[in-house]
């Protein structure tokens, strides 16, 4: 791989000092001084030659297209016409550039954060935007959130750590003199302080590196990620999620609120959802980092962590027939490296809802797992992501879409896909929500059913050979989205009701319904987004297969993890 570029429009300078995962690094001298929290248009004009940020108007400059990437062309539905209409109208633009899609336009209520541009929300739009050949604005959102990111060391609890991405970012107008007689625009940043919960974002700088390799493998512009800027930004964002602390687990230690689940639902510890996420951004950065003596020490701590995180999630969240079988006759207060029960797990927590549900063939990842503690619900996206990813074996991959046909009245009904399964109720929905009047039972993260979830269950659904129950699961879903103005959620078990706080024309919902439709007419597409299984991964794992908890995995015993 070529060495990393320099920033577009920055002067010659030499390459700035490598980051390892020891002593924090500084930022480069070839950047502009930072200006945290927010970022004013002067100083991102100097990178990127942009100038004023406004929702998208007709005179706006029209979405720009990279060359034909072999999409199957075929007339377009009704539905997918006006889906791509009211994408459009999302879209906002900085400097005459267009960066990036709000989250929802529902004139009809106020507007509170949903008139940001939130990373995580961006993705599935950005992957529609990709698909269809319009690569510009994906590359613009990527370097314009770059710029965003908290580079600076913190001293105190009230500045973001460093490498941390926002969740959104809105446009503010500064008055440049105290007549008022002339205005910049500045990007202001929401690390959480302005959230629900004020809880700072751990999925956003995950997402972040997922979208950037899905550009350059959609577009074959690989030059934008060997840059020295975009080099440093992945490596600050793996160095605050591979820092060490006093978890002893391979997993990320989080707190509720931290992800798509934005408020409190007893997420918190080490939720599905994080991990592959994790998992994800650790196979992506691999990928993408420029190897050389500086990084070096990066790659290495990147290849155990994906090692010791592969195998704690398939052999400790992993949940079939079986399994449950044995958490059964779980015996207790193990005190040894030969412990079966590794996590003090009392066969009591069992609930009474899954004897029952758990289908004879398949299974899925729990939603948490720590000391004492399993989290049994069914958590959509994590379950999903971690077929995408590879983090699951083949075999359980298969597992896991077999419980979801199996369980289909249950998981999709009237409108893909439950966010979770099952909802909290009575006194435990008191005690684990707060009695929060939004999470109230089957709505909202409490068991809601999310369209957006629809693109990575199509991705899925792909990546394992069954694009029969993704055709199925959106035929449900475009019976009434449209009809519905394309709410964020719906409420109930089976998914019949309209949320009832739902905003309606929610941007990831339409853009969701979208992808789904371009993945399944051009399956290829979605190989570039997936990636395969690793049996590297699993030999260099420090944790065992075998009953020794010190002997390292061997090759035989990762290649019993893989479906033959």
């Amino acid at each position: 791989m070529p060495p990393p570029s320099t920033p577009r429009n920055a002067p010659d300078a030499p390459s700035p000092p490598s980051l390892e995962l020891g002593p924090s690094p500084r930022r480069p001298s070839t950047f502009p001084a930072p200006t945290p929290p927010s970022v004013t248009s002067t100083s991102m004009a100097f990178l990127l030659n942009l100038s004023s940020f406004h929702p998208v108007k007709e005179e706006t400059q029209e979405l720009e297209s990279t060359p034909d990437l072999g999409v199957n062309e075929r007339e377009e539905t009704e539905t997918e016409r006006d889906a791509w209409a009211l994408l459009r109208k999302t879209v906002v633009s900085y400097c005459g550039a267009l960066v990036g899609t709000v989250a929802a336009a529902d004139d009809g209520i106020e507007a509170l954060n949903y008139d940001q541009v939130f990373i995580r929300d961006f993705v599935p739009s950005a992957l529609a935007f990709l698909m269809r050949g319009e690569s510009e604005i994906v590359k613009n959102f990527l370097l314009h959130t770059l710029q965003l990111q908290s580079w600076e060391k913190t001293v105190d609890c009230y500045s973001p750590g460093q490498g941390l991405m926002p969740a959104s970012f809105k446009v503010r107008t500064v008055p440049l003199d105290e007549n008022n007689e002339a205005f910049e625009e500045t990007l202001d940043p929401d690390f959480g302080e302005s959230a629900i919960g004020r809880v700072a974002p751990v999925d956003s700088g995950l997402w972040w590196i997922i979208l950037l390799r899905a550009y350059g493998k959609i577009t074959g512009d690989y030059a934008l990620q060997e840059r020295v800027d975009v080099q440093t930004g992945i490596k600050l964002i793996l160095n605050l999620c591979l820092s060490d602390g006093f978890d002893m687990f391979p997993t990320l230690l989080v707190t509720d609120g931290s992800c798509m689940i934005d408020r409190r639902m007893g997420i918190h510890g080490h939720p599905l959802e994080i991990q592959a996420l994790f998992y994800s951004a650790l196979r992506c950065s691999r990928e993408m980092i420029t190897v050389n003596d500086g990084s070096k020490n990066l790659v290495r701590a990147i290849n155990n962590r994906l090692s010791a995180l592969s195998f704690h999630i398939r052999e400790y969240y992993w949940v079939d027939m079986k399994k449950i079988n044995e958490i059964y006759r779980y015996k207790t207060e193990e005190y040894s490296h030969d412990a079966i029960n590794k996590f003090n797990i009392y066969p009591e927590q069992i609930p009474s809802w899954l004897v029952d549900w758990i289908p004879e063939k398949g299974g899925y990842l729990i939603g948490n797992l720590q000391p004492a503690h399993m989290d049994f619900r069914f958590f959509s996206l994590g379950n999903l992501w971690a077929i995408v990813s590879s983090l699951t074996t083949p075999r359980q991959a298969e597992g896991i879409l077999n419980l979801i046909e199996e369980k289909w009245d249950d998981l999709i009904a009237n409108m893909p896909l439950k966010i979770c399964y099952p909802a909290l109720e009575y006194e435990e929905w008191r005690i684990i929500t707060g009695c929060d009047p939004k999470n109230t039972p089957w709505s909202y993260h409490n068991g809601g059913s999310w369209p957006t979830l629809l693109w990575q269950f199509t991705l899925a659904c792909i990546k394992m050979g069954r694009p029969e129950l993704a055709r199925k699961a959106v035929a449900v879903a475009e019976k009434r989205l449209a009809e519905d103005k394309w709410p964020e959620y719906y409420d109930t078990k089976t998914g019949r009701f309209i949320g009832k706080q739902a905003r309606l024309y929610q941007t990831w919902t339409i853009a969701g319904f979208l992808t789904s439709k371009m993945l399944l007419e051009n399956p290829e597409l979605a190989s570039m987004l997936t990636c395969e299984e690793d049996l590297e991964l699993l030999e260099g794992c420090a944790c065992s297969l075998s009953k020794s908890a010190r002997t390292k995995c061997s090759r035989s015993a990762a290649k019993s993890q893989v479906l033959v």
